[in-house]
């Protein structure tokens, strides 16, 4: 497991531009955290980071958005607040096998019918900043915090 402090906006933006850089071949994310810790912006400036140009569209009312990524592969950006029951997942015809990234907000929502998770961020309000625990849940996790060197 590694904490961080991200003072600010650019702080987050950081954290998600070098997740970006040492993103393994596929992954799985889980963002927690309560409204306003910074879920979407860390999705949205690791999307940035991975080269997905034009709006980003938080998924709070779609449930999914999908981005081709320039370098190959498929990002996902869940948000699953409005879900009542994991198996409208299955609604949404995704395919695991397509996407390279996982973003899932509110993933406990859906957690029986999401692919596993590779890399538990959560995100907690602290002060004018953010605390922020990433937590590896496979070896590929452990791989990808390892490269990101936190310290």
């Amino acid at each position: 497991m590694s904490e961080l402090f991200l003072p600010d906006a650019a702080a987050t933006d950081a954290l998600g531009a070098r997740l970006a850089q040492a993103l393994p071949a596929r992954a799985v994310v889980h963002l927690h955290g309560d409204l306003g810790a910074g879920k979407s912006s860390l999705a949205r400036a690791m999307l940035r980071a991975l080269g997905v140009t034009g709006t980003i569209r938080s998924p709070t009312y779609t449930l999914v958005e999908q981005y081709p990524l320039p370098a190959g592969g498929t990002a996902l950006h869940l948000d699953l607040y409005r879900i009542g029951d994991p198996g409208e997942l299955e609604f949404l015809g995704l395919d695991p096998a397509e996407a390279r990234l996982w973003l899932v907000e509110w993933p406990a929502r859906g957690e029986v019918a999401l692919p596993p998770v590779d890399l538990e961020i959560r995100l907690a309000v602290d002060g004018a900043g953010r605390r922020c625990q990433l937590l590896s849940r496979t070896p590929v996790g452990a791989a990808w915090l390892a490269r990101l060197d936190l310290g």
